[in-house]
């Protein structure tokens, strides 16, 4: 099952609506449902980028990549509770990203790194 945009962009801003207000403190660019599909030019384009979060002369925000999560949903033949799931989790660890990098912690892109190369050595 594939959502439309609409449909995942009113999922995600009820998984948002569900989150303590506090962790969105600092976001002044928010969070962006985006249609590109992203790919990790690492991994020769075969590993989907579903979010980043972003901080530069624009601010603090993150960019959910509908395309992304399109292309598995059609490829993994996701139900309604994947698509769920799936931008739960991304919009979660996205926020961790920045609420860490407000605390001056990078342990969460330390655990990245080293998931990215336990991919490469398989």
């Amino acid at each position: 099952m594939v959502l439309s945009i609409d449909e995942a962009g009113a999922m995600l801003d009820e998984l948002a609506e569900k989150l303590p207000a506090g962790i969105f403190d600092g976001l002044n660019g928010g969070v962006l449902l985006l249609p590109d599909e992203v790919t990790d030019p690492e991994f020769d384009d075969e590993v989907y980028i579903l979010g980043e979060f972003c901080e530069d002369q624009m601010g603090r925000y993150i960019n959910i990549y509908y395309g992304s999560l399109a292309a598995l949903a059609q490829e993994e033949e996701w139900t309604l509770q994947q698509w769920e799931q799936e931008l739960r989790e991304t919009l979660v660890h996205e926020l961790t990203h920045h609420i860490e990098g407000l605390a001056g912690d990078t342990s969460l892109d330390k655990k990245d790194a080293e998931q990215k190369r336990s991919w490469r050595e398989q």
